[in-house]
């Protein structure tokens, strides 16, 4: 088997396992951003410029063309949320009786595998696998907010062939065509009434996958010896779900368009031991909105739920890593990030209790060889600022069901991160140049 059929069938086999494999979401609102345990140990400082190695495609797919030769990476990410939901007002107050949700959040793994395939000095391509979107929060099936959340499940897969183009020796460009998988699972408890709340109460909610199509651009920037600056752009995907509305037997279809987003990195080398690499981020998470669901045999506006309320707000992110090459073998790496969350307490539910973060990150590299290597990295996320619960008039989500549910939340966030780097071809021996045809 060639080493660029190898490179394509881990890819094909770590994609398989995302269908399996996710968990909560640790970017703002459903994203995940585990998608390098490289850039996790610096808080994905500097990603954008190229500071991840070749997972930095993800972000920026220019940055493709800094890494020489046949390349693979497989990355791993164990997500350990807490996110304590204690309720302490409803109306009716005959709800509260039910009790708290106890911990929502479920642990999971975030697969992502990256190949890189120089064609010669100029030119590069590559395959990214991975997911950019997973949430599951499951609160006690009998709790004082079961009318609002029992289950909630997001899970994707994509599939981006990328290429990268190196202009001259200090611009380069790419882009990438995204296949992508979407599904979502949204119950909550039925009647009888909220006058009359039931611990017995039946699970119903809506139910639908699809796949769409997106892109990705971005370039590559050198000024300066020792300086890198990137920006990277993710666009946005339309996904036309059709499902089911689950224990009404009513088929569904809704639309829903993920975000865009848009990343800029820069790498400062200050020694040649020593980096900084710093991170800004923006999520267009305001273009959701209210998707609406239709029901599948009419065409109508579904009765039971004719909206799904997302009024979120726009996210950003911005972090500051470093890392210091202590021998050929070893380097270490750490990092600092704020993220502001696209949810508020306006907006905020027991099925996506987000609010803002600090992120505090440590990673490592060891070079086993010249052509492999392996990265761990350890990242605990603190939410800062209003995290509670109020649902009542004004949060978009109370007209759903009527009923007033005011929550405290506990939350944090562990995430432990690994992955492996093999380099298929011989480091020694260089990428031949193109070839010139004279007229």
């Amino acid at each position: 088997m060639s080493r660029f059929n190898r490179s394509l069938t881990l890819a094909a086999v770590s994609f398989a396992a995302l269908i399996s494999a996710q968990g909560g979401a640790q970017a703002g609102a459903f994203a995940l951003r585990e998608q390098s345990a490289t850039g996790l140990g610096m808080a994905f400082g500097g990603v954008a410029a190229g500071s991840a190695g070749v997972s930095s495609m993800y972000w920026n797919p220019a940055t493709i063309t800094m890494q020489p030769g046949w390349q693979f990476e497989a990355h791993a990410s164990g997500v350990i949320p807490r996110s304590d939901v204690t309720p302490t007002l409803t109306v009716p107050g005959s709800l509260l009786a039910l009790g708290g949700a106890g911990d929502v959040g479920r642990d999971g793994v975030v697969p992502a595998s990256y190949a890189s395939i120089q064609l010669n000095d100029r030119l590069w391509v590559g395959l990214y696998t991975g997911a950019p979107f997973g949430l599951t929060t499951k609160p006690n099936t009998t709790w004082a907010g079961q009318l609002y959340s029992r289950t909630t499940s997001v899970l994707s897969a994509e599939i981006e062939p990328t290429i990268g183009y190196k202009v001259n020796d200090w611009m380069s460009i790419g882009a990438g065509v995204r296949a992508q998988y979407f599904k979502v699972r949204f119950f909550s408890a039925v009647g009888p009434t909220p006058a009359a709340p039931s611990p017995f109460a039946a699970s119903a909610g809506l139910e639908g996958d699809s796949w769409g199509v997106g892109y990705s651009l971005g370039a590559n920037f050198t000024p300066f010896a020792g300086t890198a600056i990137g920006v990277g752009f993710r666009s946005a995907v339309q996904q036309d779900l059709s499902g089911s509305f689950q224990y009404f037997g009513i088929p569904i279809k809704a639309n829903l368009i993920l975000p865009e987003s848009v990343s800029v990195g820069v790498s400062q080398r200050v020694t040649d031991a020593f980096t900084l690499h710093a991170t800004a981020e923006w999520t267009n998470w305001s273009r959701l909105g209210f998707p609406r669901v239709t029901d599948g045999l009419t065409g109508g506006l579904l009765a039971q739920s004719p909206y799904i309320p997302l009024d979120y707000k726009d996210g950003w992110f911005f972090s500051l890593g470093g890392e210091y090459i202590i021998n050929p073998a070893w380097t270490v790496r750490a990092g600092l990030a704020y993220e502001i969350s696209p949810i508020d307490v306006h907006t905020r539910t027991p099925r996506l209790p987000d609010s803002d973060r600090i992120w505090l990150s440590l990673g490592t590299t060891y070079n086993w060889s010249d052509q492999l290597s392996f990265d761990l990295a350890y990242t605990h996320i603190f939410t800062v600022g209003n995290t509670d619960i109020d649902i009542s008039p004004g949060n978009p989500t109370f007209p759903t069901r009527g009923v007033v549910l005011a929550a405290k939340v506990d939350a944090g966030v562990d995430i432990i991160a690994a992955s492996i780097k093999y380099r298929w071809d011989n480091p020694a021996k260089p990428i031949p140049a193109p070839i010139v045809r004279k007229n």
